[in-house]
């Protein structure tokens, strides 16, 4: 056995937990969590030099609530 395969065998049983648990909760994750985040982190990052909280919180909220012609989602006529 070549040690690629032998460290690819370990580390699928190290996550041997984790990957059954994706079957387990029938695909749920934690992307939209992690999609809010990601826009707070960024909106932080854009808004540096703002003092006032809620301009700030007005900004994170503009930001996340759909407001960019690149996040509207395309309507589906089905």
């Amino acid at each position: 056995m070549t040690p690629e395969k032998a460290r690819l065998g370990r580390t699928l049983k190290s996550w041997c937990q984790e990957n059954l648990a994706y079957f387990i909760t029938q695909d749920a994750s934690n992307g939209p969590t992690e999609d809010s985040s990601g826009f707070i982190e960024t909106t932080l990052r854009i808004a540096r030099g703002f003092r006032n909280f809620a301009n700030y919180r007005l900004r994170d909220l503009l930001s996340a609530g759909g407001q960019r012609p690149y996040r509207n989602q395309p309507v589906n006529h089905a």
